[in-house]
């Protein structure tokens, strides 16, 4: 079978590779071998293996019927999705890397697929390498997904774990993160939880079969973590970690994006440096744990070559997505109940006077008071902690 890619940078150039370099076993998993014809992109590459085939049109992609899959790495909503559209409206299998798209345009570009009797997947958007989606769409299929809890950003667990460590400040980290090439140069993204919050949306609008707005989505980083509150975890016997969370509520989910203190006996605690992993609860399988690389070229790239033998096995077959163009009205994430771990400069009096009975917590810092609170829904929480005369910080503990 002929393939092309669209967007020949870090994933696609890597999906090129497994291509050349595990040619054997593709063949033998499809019964043939997959081979790639163009590569589009408006950049030269000379000397790259991949040269004679690159191309700066995608409607020659488009316009070949020899052309029965296609590779989509360039990233955001446009041009991804006009190209993508317009190679399965062509009658092309398609497969992304792309959070921002599918988060957009997921449902809908599932029902153009399903129109013209080919597969859109994207199991490399969610968790790099992990078979998170896939797990979901096939194993998973007898259960009611109740909870999905994960951390699906290498760059800030890197981070936060990096903090954690040496006690490090947050700026010092983040260039430290950047000259390693684990965070971007504008590392907005990553760092105030945007690149999660997509990555739950895609996943809720898979376990509840309808869209999830990630606009919808509360969504915090981790910009305002100190090492002061680095001292105070370590005082706790926790760790701090960028998680993003979605939660069955009756006939619908409430999802949050945030940094949550995690004790040593919630499996996540342990999931350290660029590693990603999804925890999730079925109402008859209980808790499973996926976890891997969850960047990087190769480990992306390695989805999305898993995709392209599913979608060659599948040719003349619209493999079933459940996930319809109809929004989904999240639950009110106000009322999530929460215990919440608050530095504040008031005394312990006054803490006590508005929060009731709280837990102290000794990190040997001067000044102030840290404390945790019993169990508050968010709004009563908000109302609270408006009474302090000055708040530090506010993380909750998961």
């Amino acid at each position: 079978m002929k393939a092309a890619i669209m967007g020949y940078g870090t994933i696609g150039s890597g999906v090129a590779k497994i291509l050349r370099e595990n040619k054997d076993r593709i063949v033998f998993t499809v019964g043939e071998e997959i081979e790639l014809k163009y590569v589009l992109d408006l950049r030269d590459f000379p000397g790259d293996p991949e040269e004679d085939k690159l191309i700066k049109d995608y409607k020659i992609i488009a316009e070949d019927p020899e052309v029965r899959l296609v590779v989509e790495t360039m990233g955001g909503v446009e041009p991804a999705y006009t190209f993508v559209n317009a190679m399965l409206e062509a009658g092309k299998h398609v497969t992304t890397s792309n959070k921002a798209l599918v988060a957009a345009k997921g449902a809908e570009l599932i029902e153009t697929a399903r129109n013209h009797n080919v597969n859109f997947e994207f199991e490399a958007s969610v968790g790099g390498g992990i078979p998170i989606i896939r797990a979901i769409n096939t194993c998973l299929t007898g259960d009611v997904v109740e909870e999905i809890s994960g951390i699906v950003n290498g760059t800030t667990n890197y981070m936060l774990t990096k903090m954690m460590n040496e006690g490090a400040q947050f700026d010092d980290v983040l260039k430290e993160a950047q000259a390693n090439g684990f965070a971007e140069k504008d590392p907005t993204a990553d760092i105030e939880g945007h690149d999660a919050c997509r990555k739950i949306a895609i996943l809720t609008s898979l376990v509840a079969g309808q869209q999830v707005d990630f606009e919808d989505i509360e969504t915090e980083g981790i910009s305002h973590i100190t090492a002061e509150d680095i001292k105070y975890a370590k005082a706790m016997g926790r760790t701090i970690k960028l998680l993003a969370r979605s939660k069955k509520e009756g006939d619908t989910y409430v999802a949050r994006v945030a940094p949550y203190l995690l004790s040593t006996d919630n499996t996540l605690y342990h999931i350290d440096g660029v590693l990603n992993a999804v925890l999730v609860k079925g109402n008859m399988l209980g808790y499973a744990m996926f976890t891997g690389s969850g960047a990087g070229s190769l480990p992306t790239a390695s989805a999305v070559v898993a995709d392209l033998c599913d979608m060659a096995k599948h040719e003349g077959i619209n493999i079933k997505i459940r996930w319809k163009k109809e929004k989904l009205n999240l639950a009110d994430a106000s009322k999530q109940k929460n215990e919440y771990f608050v530095r504040a400069k008031d005394d312990k009096e006054k803490i006590k006077e508005i929060f009731g009975d709280v837990n102290f917590v000794d990190a040997g810092i001067a000044g102030e008071n840290g404390f945790i609170t019993g169990t508050l829904e968010e709004d009563i929480f908000t109302e609270k902690k408006a009474k302090l005369s000055e708040l530090l910080q506010v993380i909750r503990l998961g």
